[in-house]
């Protein structure tokens, strides 16, 4: 692979920025979030509010609302500054730890919703009475227990620690 040495900076952090919002929207959080998010991890310094809303061409509630999340998530750090009323980011200290416990505090969190829906379903289709089964009501039941299953299997991989090996 070559590398062009036409390629400017601001060309370059665009095109990381909108990976990271691009990535962030695949893991089911907002395109927003992840574009902040990496906009602030490839700054030198600390950003209010309006400069990341100037840089990356959003709105002023879309960038508060954004920081907000994302300090809530652990993933920025508000930063105030002597004589100034206004509040700065950038992120957090150990940014790839807060990563990886993020991810793990969201697949364990879908793990639990994801077998909440399955106990629910799995009793819609509990006949009354076993000969009043249907093929395809049999075939659903099947299905969904082997999915209980493999949620176990997820759930029990998740605090393994192998798993917390490999990830931490």
């Amino acid at each position: 692979m070559s590398i062009n040495v036409d390629t400017t900076a601001p060309e370059v952090r665009k095109r990381l920025v909108d990976l990271g919002g691009r990535t962030a929207q695949d893991f089911g959080f907002g395109r927003l979030l992840g574009q902040v998010l990496v906009h602030l991890y490839l700054s030198e310094a600390e950003q209010s509010l309006d400069q990341i809303e100037e840089e990356l061409g959003l709105s002023k509630a879309a960038v508060s609302e954004s920081t907000r999340q994302l300090e809530t998530m652990g993933f920025l750090v508000r930063v105030t500054k002597p004589g100034d009323r206004r509040n700065y980011y950038r992120t957090g200290d150990n940014l790839g730890r807060i990563f990886q416990e993020g991810l793990l505090l969201m697949f364990r969190r879908k793990i639990t919703s994801v077998e909440s829906e399955l106990e629910q379903v799995l009793e819609m289709v509990k006949p009354e009475r076993e000969d009043e089964v249907s093929e395809e009501m049999a075939f659903l039941r099947g299905r969904i227990s082997r999915a209980e299953e493999l949620n176990a299997r997820a759930r029990k991989l998740l605090g393994s620690r192998i798993f917390k090996y490999f990830i931490g």
